[in-house]
């Protein structure tokens, strides 16, 4: 277990870069042969744009790592933090640490992002994408990457977690996150099987269906239990879903680098099924049955 934490509190660069990396070009060959669906598309040029929001991505994380690691120190020597308040063995710190990273620095953040309209703005660049596969993971505005870093830092401190769990944590999140978008189907068995334990494409390819409230489901990014802890769980049959988001349908919105840059400061255009001002002044007042 020791030879295993100093691994992760010194991974060199080159083996996250070979992570992420290593995990597209994996489950890029996956859904190439045995795809959920048989998408219309040059997968080529797709995957350009997607990974170009991967690049932004890990250039504003690599900016911000300083912060990161600032962070987990100061909370170690002061003595801040669930794990610094608790006396545990190295498994149980890391099953507890991984749990904790995952509520507050994934699921946290995307309920947030979900629920305040600026927020939404930026992350609904991520819902934008109608051919969602495995590059689709890293699909972030450079301005939500922002937002993460701020929430991993906040899960940092609160868990006061060592570097090392941090940088296991992260590399975990990305190849999850890479397998749950993958445009690959489980077979039912195996889907029940391993929702047990993390997040897999049967549930995650149901946040992505184009309209509320089915958008506003299945948050979790490597643990499956937070939805169903906080009721915000859904299941639907795959073939049914329909990916992308009801507010920008065009091509030139969702398949067009400078657009997609360009929507968070855009006007805000609600989703459909979204309650306008009135009706949630109704629902306030108790007068939901009036809405419709």
């Amino acid at each position: 277990m020791e030879r295993f934490v100093d691994y992760f509190e010194h991974i060199p660069s080159l083996h996250r870069s070979l992570i992420l990396v290593g995990g597209i070009a994996i489950f890029w060959l996956i859904e190439s042969a045995i795809p959920l669906f048989e998408f219309s598309y040059r997968k080529i040029n797709h995957a350009g744009i997607n990974i170009f929001f991967t690049i932004t991505t890990i250039v504003v994380n690599f900016l911000l790592a300083f912060l990161l690691l600032r962070t987990s120190d100061w909370s170690i020597q002061h003595h801040v933090g669930l794990l610094q308040w608790l006396s545990l063995p190295l498994w149980a710190e890391l099953i507890v640490g991984l749990l904790a990273l995952d509520l507050v620095g994934a699921w946290l953040p995307h309920w947030t992002q979900h629920k305040v309209k600026f927020l939404w703005r930026f992350h609904l660049i991520h819902h934008s994408d109608v051919y969602v596969d495995t590059t689709t993971a890293n699909r972030h505005h450079p301005g939500e990457s922002v937002i993460r870093f701020a929430f991993t830092m906040l899960a940092v401190l609160i868990t006061g977690s060592p570097m090392w769990l941090v940088f296991l944590y992260q590399a975990l999140s990305v190849l999850l996150s890479q397998f749950n978008h993958a445009n690959i189907e489980l077979p039912r068995w195996a889907d029940r099987m391993l929702g047990l334990v993390i997040v897999t494409p049967n549930m995650h390819h149901v946040h992505h269906h184009y309209v509320l409230p089915i958008t506003n489901t299945n948050y979790g990014n490597i643990f499956p239990y937070w939805d169903r802890l906080f009721g915000t769980y859904y299941e639907m049959p795959n073939k049914t879903i329909h990916y992308g988001i009801d507010t920008h349908p065009e091509p030139s919105e969702h398949a067009n680098i400078s657009n997609l840059l360009k929507i968070p400061f855009q006007k805000y255009r609600p989703p459909v099924g979204e309650p306008t001002r009135s009706e949630k002044q109704l629902r306030i007042n108790g007068i939901t049955d009036s809405v419709n």
